[in-house]
């Protein structure tokens, strides 16, 4: 049975998840989130306290942990171990955690295949970094989402404060600089975008404006979506 999936790749902040989420429910296909599988990793890390230079511990804590991925009407709902963690994976430290241990080999071979599980009919949304380059590759449609430095930081910025939460601009703005560089840089599946992706710059645009986009991309390939 031909199962279809559909990866939105890109860096932090380009809108990945929101877009994700209301593709796969506008299709009904199941959702994977592979940045939360990292930072639900990252936070199990942090609460027990690991060295991030200690690969093998990570690796080892890697292969324990037991995720739920729940869509709801108003964002995602990640339980991690039976722990709803929903409201620690957007902290920047979570974030950053993530974005190291994932440049290790060892981590990500453990954390494959449960990504890959979750190709299930009637069909995948699979949103990351490298679902159309590593962990799908076959994947019938593929995109990469992406938006400059700068708006990813100002949109992020803006989280932050509505949620009450203090913020530098400029902080933010570095950290993400920072963290593109590492993820393009790493030896082990950088960021980029697989050959055949269709690549949405969302900087000028609305949310609205881009699930219009890989709704129409998906119809124009001629996907039996009804």
């Amino acid at each position: 049975m031909n199962i279809p999936v559909l990866t939105i790749d890109g860096p932090s902040g380009a809108g990945k998840g929101t877009v994700s989420r209301a593709v796969s429910r506008k299709l009904g296909w199941h959702y994977l989130d592979s940045g939360s599988i990292y930072r639900a990793l990252a936070i199990a890390v942090l609460k027990q306290g690991l060295n991030l230079n200690d690969v093998a511990a990570i690796v080892e804590l890697a292969g324990h942990i037991q995720l739920q991925f729940i869509c709801e009407d108003d964002g995602l709902k990640v339980d991690l171990n039976g722990e709803d963690i929903s409201a620690q994976l957007g902290m920047e430290s979570t974030g950053n955690t993530a974005s190291i241990i994932a440049a290790y080999p060892e981590v990500r071979a453990v954390l494959l295949q449960k990504q890959k599980d979750f190709k299930r009919a009637p069909g995948l949304v699979a949103d990351g970094r490298d679902m159309g380059t590593v962990v799908f590759p076959d994947a019938e449609f593929k995109v990469f989402l992406t938006a400059s430095a700068e708006e990813r930081a100002k949109r992020r910025y803006k989280q932050l404060i509505e949620k009450g939460i203090d913020a530098n601009l400029c902080q933010i703005t570095s950290e993400i600089e920072a963290r593109d560089r590492r993820d393009r840089e790493r030896a082990t599946a950088p960021l980029r975008p697989a050959e055949d992706a269709v690549c949405i710059d969302s900087s000028d645009l609305t949310i609205e404006q881009v699930i219009a986009q890989v709704m129409d991309f998906i119809r124009q390939s001629g996907s039996k979506t009804e």
